[in-house]
């Protein structure tokens, strides 16, 4: 819940650290974006480095790191400290979430709590996210910026005091070396990519964007060809060629992508078009958060009696209808229907999630357990930031053509492409005009991004009906988890000695 809480915590801090610290608009970008890109960087290293040092000892080291880090962003006197401290908290958090997920498979062997263990995870994730901006608003009503870094200290604290008696530690005698290169080459590609989508989601189609996530596609292809030439790699290729486990992390990765783009555009649609305040439009949005909550609940009660790959589906189907209505509504100018909507896509989401994530670790030997984890949540990340750059810039496109098609004619060229570049340039841009040619302005802008909300949303609907597809076909093996059928120990990897992906399925 912490981890993910300062994803988005520093959302309504972001005003008053710039009049503090005084930062460049690159510094403050770089404040707010670090630490999600350093989290998407380290996860693989993490996750396998946990398999080999031990997941509750990589658990508790990375508390400490973290809660140092916290109080070092909380009192940094300047902008280049503050993203020198956020940067070592998303390392720090890149040992944290693979390490946390890879100790419930191992301390639950049977399959329903581990599912249901998972689903409790999922839903501290799915909740931090929530309060973030909320309890970051609360802070600041009282506090200075520095204090929404301050939350999670006494947790990492709790957790270092009862970690080592709560907690058993495990650790698989994995022979060879740790590939130093190999990591340094995963975290060079994952960064480069995340970043690239990032501009795409940011900015749109541009050249530096391109060569960034080609040049981390390249790196990473190199980073494939090393690992099948090691004895022992750092990611074990083998995982990818059990079909569950390529199923549900490729069902994962698109379901994200699609909620993520979604829920991008329509928070913008309901601040610069309906003319919501942001603790307006975060309020509104909190029937969707209680729907994946309970969604996230119920999911490891159906699966008890259902085959998991059936709950998917129907969940992603039930997603697909919400980004139809969404699309639907927007055309409308419908509030209430547009969050009816987005509460079925995220309702949909979320319990798929996690779903597919106790299937992908699952799937996994015990011994690749954290390097599991941190592929799940790779896969995530990568969704995360592919469906904003994909929606986004599909959704820009559109913007920019009608928004040019619309325009009232005595608009200058200069002004048009000043409100072009976003919603809420083409806001500010009428704003300032006033008159009859900024209202025609603000009306044909906002007419123009509900056209490019609404294409994104049936693309979403698109994606996430094909991931359902995946999973109907490709899950549909995967048994229901009776309560009580234990999988086999996980200390058998230790006695017998490492154990094959596809053995731990045949089990």
């Amino acid at each position: 819940m912490v981890l993910a809480m300062d994803l988005t915590v520093l959302h309504l801090a972001a005003p008053t650290l710039s009049a503090d610290l005084s930062p460049s608009g690159t510094q403050l970008l770089w404040i707010l974006d670090i630490y999600g890109f350093l989290i998407a960087g380290f996860l693989m290293t993490m996750g396998t480095l946990g398999d080999r040092v031990g997941r509750r000892r990589l658990l508790l080291v990375g508390a400490a790191s973290f809660a140092l880090a916290s109080i070092c962003a909380a009192y940094a006197p300047n902008a280049e400290l503050l993203i020198a401290a956020r940067a070592l908290l998303g390392v720090a958090g890149a040992t944290l979430m693979p390490s946390t997920l890879a100790l419930l498979s191992t301390m639950f062997t049977d399959t329903a709590q581990r599912t249901f263990a998972i689903s409790v995870w999922m839903t501290c994730f799915v909740v931090g996210e929530a309060l973030g901006p909320l309890l970051g608003g609360l802070l600041l009503q009282f506090f200075w910026w520095g204090s929404v870094f301050l939350i999670g200290v006494p947790v990492m604290a709790l957790l270092l005091v009862t970690g080592p008696l709560v907690l058993p530690e495990h650790r698989d005698r994995l022979s060879g070396r740790f590939d130093l290169l190999s990591a340094g080459l995963s975290m060079v590609a994952m960064l480069a990519i995340v970043y690239g989508v990032k501009q795409l989601a940011e900015a749109g189609p541009s050249t530096t964007a391109l060569v960034w996530v080609l040049g981390g596609l390249l790196v990473g292809v190199v980073f494939l060809r090393r690992q099948r030439r090691l004895t022992e790699p750092l990611v074990d290729l083998g995982l990818f060629r059990i079909p569950a486990f390529s199923a549900a992390l490729g069902t994962q990765t698109l379901s994200v992508c699609a909620m993520a783009g979604t829920q991008l555009l329509l928070m913008q649609y309901l601040q610069s078009v309906l003319g919501l305040s942001p603790l307006e439009a975060g309020l509104w949005l909190l029937p969707s958060i209680l729907g994946g909550i309970l969604g996230t609940m119920l999911a490891p009660k159906i699966v008890l009696r259902v085959r998991p790959g059936v709950v998917i589906t129907a969940s992603l189907l039930l997603a697909g209808a919400g980004a139809s209505l969404v699309a639907l509504a927007v055309g409308q100018d419908s509030l209430v229907w547009s969050i009816v909507g987005f509460t079925f896509l995220y309702t949909g989401v979320t319990p798929t999630l996690a779903l597919t994530t106790d299937i992908i670790v699952g799937a996994a030997p015990s011994e690749r357990a954290g390097l599991a984890s941190a592929i799940s949540e790779s896969g995530a990340e990568l969704g995360l930031a592919g469906g904003m750059a994909f929606l986004g810039s599909v959704s820009l496109a559109v913007y920019q053509t009608r928004l040019f098609d619309n325009a009232p004619a005595e608009l200058s060229s200069e002004a048009l492409r000043d409100a072009q570049h976003t919603i809420g340039g083409a806001v500010s841009e009428a704003e300032r005009m006033g008159g009859e040619t900024g209202t025609a302005l603000l009306e044909a802008a906002r007419l123009a991004f509900a056209e490019g909300l609404q294409v994104a949303a049936v693309l979403s609907a698109v994606v996430v009906v094909g991931a359902a597809v995946v999973s109907a076909v490709l899950l549909r093996g995967v048994p229901p988890n009776r309560e009580g059928e234990d999988e086999a120990p996980s200390q058998e990897s230790e006695s017998t000695g490492p154990t094959s992906a596809a053995d731990t399925v045949e089990r």
